[in-house]
């Protein structure tokens, strides 16, 4: 296959950015690059250009620079909440993954990040706060703290009917019935409790 030689006027992925010249493809040049202006053919007047070009991208990389920079600064105090089904014990259905991550910093924040530069050496897969690394540029990265709270609602506790709920039933009992022993007794109640016998008349004698 037929190579050729061309400068670069546009950053392409997999091939450098504006300025650098490389060998690609006579076909891939001649249909893709040269007729998208991201490239130019390498002669001898457009070297003349190369100047241009790289004081271009020197602006470009600086302007990249200070934006990734303030962004790192905004990032490194946020705290980024997602939320996971757990089971009952606690564990997480399913993981958290850079796309995951990248979503929800455009959902909370409104900050458009691609998820290549969101770094995880494995999916998260437990509760609580983590420590994510994101590379924003070559020379700047960042670490994102990332909550993940759990979306299953906790289980109420149940009544406890144990011995202890017993034992405290048991004082309250005792006390009542020493206030009902120590309460008078009324006439009702002693009547109910003995009756007492009618009394006999009484006769009177005549003195002759």
């Amino acid at each position: 296959m037929a190579k050729t030689e061309v400068i670069l006027t546009h950053s392409v992925i997999g091939l450098g950015a504006e300025s650098d010249q490389v060998k690609v493809a006579a076909g891939y040049a001649r249909n893709f690059l040269f007729p998208q202006g991201l490239a130019i053919p390498l002669t001898a007047a457009n070297k003349r250009r190369l100047e241009a070009l790289r004081h271009r991208r020197a602006e470009r990389e600086a302007h990249e620079f200070n934006t990734m920079s303030e962004l790192a600064k905004s990032l490194s105090k946020m705290t980024l909440v997602l939320t996971a089904k757990t089971g009952e014990d606690g564990k997480m259905f399913g993981s958290i993954t850079p796309g995951a991550i990248a979503d929800e910093l455009k959902h909370q924040f409104e900050i458009a990040l691609d998820k290549k530069k969101i770094h995880l050496e494995h999916p998260l897969r437990a509760l609580g706060e983590h420590e994510v690394e994101l590379r924003l540029n070559p020379e700047v990265t960042t670490t994102l703290k990332v909550r993940i709270d759990s979306a299953t609602p906790l289980p109420k506790p149940a009544e406890t009917h144990g011995p202890e709920a017993k034992a405290k039933e048991t004082p309250a009992r005792g006390r009542e019935t020493a206030t009902e022993k120590g309460r008078p007794t009324t006439p009702d109640k002693a009547e109910a409790k003995k009756e007492r016998p009618p009394r006999r008349p009484r006769i009177e004698r005549k003195v002759q």
